[in-house]
Order: C-alpha cells, then sequence, then structure tokens
C-alpha cells in the first residue's frame, strides 16, 4: 500500500490541545483564528477537531483535542481519528501529542478501508513523519497490520482454506521464503486431529508450513489459527454466535501479519510459521461428541464439544512445532468466549510460565498500545481435562476457566520448546475506534513484534 508518510515544506500544522493547555494555545492564535474558535464553542475535549482558516480562506492550521494530565486513560491512538476528518492534503505535527510514534503509526492506520467489495476510498492525506519517527518501520507495521484486517474482513465464501494458503504463499514469496501444504491422505495420517475438524467440508484442510531466514539464527515458531469458518460443528452455534465467524481465522492473519514485520525487517531468527486451516462444517461425515482421536504426539483426545475446535488444530500444529525445540514457540488464536467474559474484546489474556518473558510481553503490550494481559498456567485446574475414556478432553464439563483451561489443553502439546507463548486473541472491533475500524484487527502482533525486535534485531 502507497505510503502515507511525505516529506515536503507545505504542510498544514495540527496542533494538539488539552482543556488544560487549550487557554495558553489560544492565545498565541491571530485574533480572527481565535474569534473563529470562540464562533465554533471549541472546548478542546478529546477527539474535538476544529480547522482554522487564513485570511485567503485555506486551511492555516488545525486544533485536534487530547486527554489531558488529569484524565482517568489516555488513547494513544485518538490521533488516528485525523486521519478520516481531515480534508486531502499534507500535515505534520506543530506539537507533541502524547506519542509521536504511536499518533504517527494511529494516523496511518487510520486511513485503513475495506474495499473488496464496495468502493470506500482511502483518505487522500499525508503526512510529514514527526521528528525521530522511522517512517519504514510504521509503514511495516501499518502494510501489516492491514494485511491482517484484509484477511479477517474477507467472507468465508473468499476466504476458505485454499485461499488462506494462497495468501501465505504469496506472502512467502515475497520475502523468498519456502512454502509447503500438507493435504490429503498425508494430512490424516500425521495431524489427525487437523483432520478430523475439517473433515466434513467440501473445502480440504491443511497444513501450511513457512520458513524464512538464516537455519544457523534462533528458532522462533509461530502457530496461528486458521479455522475459516467455524459453525461450531455439530454442537452447533446459534446464528447470533455464528455471525461473525468469519473472524475465526484471525490467529492465522495475525501469525502472517506478525511474520511479515519479522520478514520486512530482517530480524536474526529462524523463522517457522505454521497454520492449520480448515472449515468446522456440518455433514454426515464431521467429527461427533465423544469420539476420540489419537493426536499427532500421541496424546488421545476425547471430543467433549464440537464447538472446541481451535485448540484441536493448534494441538497438532504445536506438536510439530515443538519437535524441532524452538528457541521460542508463540500461538495466537480466537479460542475461547471466556476471554471476552473475562477481558472483553480489546483486552487479550496471554500465558506463558516464563517470567522473563512474561514480563517483556506485558512492557512491549503496553509501549506499543497493543494491550495484553497475563492470565495464570493454574496447575490445579489440568486435572479437569481428565477423560475416563481417552488422555484428555477438549472441553471440560462445567463453565469455569474456559480460556485457561484451553490454555492448559494446549500445554499438553508442548514440551521441548525453549519458551512458550499462548495469546487468546478476538481479532476484531466489535465498534469503532480511532485507528480502529468496525472490522477485523491485528492484535497482538504488534507487541510480539516489538518484542523480537529487541531481541533478534
Amino acid at each position: 500500500m502507497p505510503s502515507v508518510f511525505e516529506t515536503t515544506s507545505i504542510a498544514i500544522p495540527i496542533t494538539f490541545v488539552t482543556k488544560t493547555s487549550w487557554d495558553a494555545v489560544r492565545e498565541t492564535l491571530p485574533p480572527a483564528q481565535r474569534q473563529f474558535a470562540a464562533a465554533s464553542a471549541y472546548s478542546a475535549k478529546p477527539g474535538a477537531y476544529l480547522a482554522l482558516p487564513a485570511s485567503d480562506g485555506t486551511i492555516a492550521q488545525v486544533l485536534f483535542g487530547l486527554e489531558g494530565e488529569g484524565a482517568k486513560s489516555r488513547d494513544l491512538f485518538r490521533p488516528g481519528a485525523l486521519a478520516g476528518l481531515l480534508p486531502p492534503g499534507a500535515y505534520r505535527f506543530a506539537n507533541a501529542p502524547h506519542d509521536a510514534r504511536l499518533a504517527a503509526l494511529a494516523f496511518v492506520l487510520g486511513t485503513y478501508r475495506f474495499a473488496r467489495y464496495r468502493k470506500a476510498d482511502r483518505p487522500e492525506v499525508r503526512l510529514v513523519p514527526p521528528d525521530g519517527v522511522d517512517a519504514t518501520e510504521i509503514d511495516r507495521i501499518a502494510d501489516a497490520a492491514m494485511l491482517a484486517r484484509d484477511l479477517i474482513n474477507t467472507p468465508s465464501n473468499d476466504m476458505g482454506p485454499e485461499e488462506l494458503a494462497a495468501a501465505a504463499q504469496a506472502l512467502a514469496a515475497e520475502f523468498g521464503a519456502s512454502f509447503a501444504c500438507t493435504i490429503g491422505e498425508e494430512l490424516e495420517k500425521h495431524f489427525p486431529l487437523i483432520h478430523a475438524v475439517g473433515m466434513a467440508s467440501s473445502r480440504a484442510p491443511r497444513l501450511i508450513d513457512i520458513g524464512w531466514g538464516d537455519p544457523g539464527h534462533p528458532k522462533v515458531t509461530l502457530v496461528g489459527k486458521g479455522v475459516c469458518f467455524d459453525t461450531g460443528g455439530l454442537d452447533l452455534k446459534p446464528s447470533s454466535g455464528m455471525l461473525i465467524m468469519k473472524k475465526d481465522m484471525g490467529g492465522a492473519a495475525n501469525v502472517l501479519a506478525l511474520a511479515r514485520m519479522v520478514m520486512d525487517a530482517k530480524l536474526k531468527v529462524r523463522l517457522r510459521v505454521l497454520i492449520p486451516a480448515v472449515e468446522n462444517a456440518v455433514a454426515g461425515n464431521a467429527f461427533r461428541p465423544l469420539d476420540i482421536f489419537t493426536s499427532r504426539k500421541g496424546i488421545t483426545v476425547e471430543i467433549g464439544n464440537t464447538d472446541a475446535e481451535g485448540r484441536l488444530v493448534l494441538a497438532d500444529a504445536l506438536a510439530l512445532a515443538d519437535e524441532e525445540k524452538p528457541e521460542l514457540l508463540i500461538d495466537l488464536g480466537t479460542l475461547t468466549g471466556a476471554a471476552r467474559v473475562a477481558l472483553g474484546p480489546d483486552l487479550p489474556p496471554f500465558y506463558t510460565n516464563d517470567e522473563t518473558l512474561a514480563a517483556d510481553v506485558a512492557r512491549c503490550a503496553a509501549k506499543e498500545n497493543d494491550p495484553l494481559w497475563r492470565m495464570p498456567l493454574w496447575p490445579p485446574y489440568d486435572a479437569w481435562l481428565d477423560s475416563k475414556s481417552a488422555t484428555i478432553t477438549n472441553a471440560p464439563s462445567g463453565g469455569f476457566a474456559g480460556s485457561i483451561t484451553c490454555a492448559l489443553f494446549l500445554q499438553r502439546f508442548v514440551e521441548h520448546a525453549g519458551s512458550w507463548l499462548h495469546v487468546d486473541i478476538y481479532g476484531w472491533t466489535p465498534s469503532a475506534k480511532p485507528a480502529r475500524p468496525e472490522g477485523g484487527e491485528c492484535q497482538a502482533a504488534r507487541a510480539i513484534y516489538a518484542l523480537l525486535s529487541e531481541r533478534y534485531a
């Protein structure tokens, strides 16, 4: 996507103001502009926008309100609203927002439009990069985030397992990475859980495998849940629960976004990306409650609920990843409603037993305005996974601690990795916010990229 950034000496200044600073800023305005602001009842409340006219009728400068010092919280992406408010033209920050780098990123993310099926012109606004902000890095992150949004927003009739594999193959080709896909009898033989979940669909399940980087560099493996549509299987979802299930491949979309950042930045890692791509459909050959399958790792799994399919496909992929003993193994998936009940759509939980990794993830999440919250891999709940007929069940009875028990299920398939990080994302913005339009969203990928950049630059 063409860059929003432009270097020019002719750019309209954007002045950020708060209710506290507004009086002082107002006194610096020319009398005509001061009068215009008064006539417009401008109050500098957060998100308040006002274009001040010059004597020739052009825009002299723009005022934009931010949260002040006494605010309970600050939305560091609030400047992203400007992309949809400003008339076409080039702009610059006249003073510093709360975080100039995040404000610039938000500005770029705010230009996103999903235009595959209807006309949606991208705002014709450009921004002079703020001093000290790496425009190339901002573009790298924004392009990846928009890739994730596009993949998630694409409806399932145009984004099945084959189309998701094609998107992954295109990304691999762009960066000279290897690409492989396991499908059919080989999938059934070597990845029984992935095959079981996807076998009822007319769209064949598959395991996508991308490899990139110097074999001598530390191995980092990313695993993303790629359930391209989830009916719930025979434990059928209600229509309300099925409505946005095109987003159930959000883990895969965000893993591809993260991989794009890593490869574009040429981080010193040996990267592997694994995506189990399936559609959880209903048919006569669909897997059933209380069916038992032997996973790739040899663990037998009893199906307590066919709607807990995401952990099944991730389990086989994690087992494969773990066999190589990566230094860092990360999985992302849109997995549990329990995570949303606990933390809502904006704050995905993450799980790890590595205290250093946990601290680094939390710090990078805060730094990148990509919120994440640590939850415990609580050992006493591990017994809830016990099955009377198999090694474990995929869905313990009772409704307690659903996100935790899902993480504990996945942990059974990770044994040899140096460190493991599991993130239960939502991958969707239910209602629009600055820089975050309603629809598919890039979650956790920016925070994890910051972590990987620190460790493997």
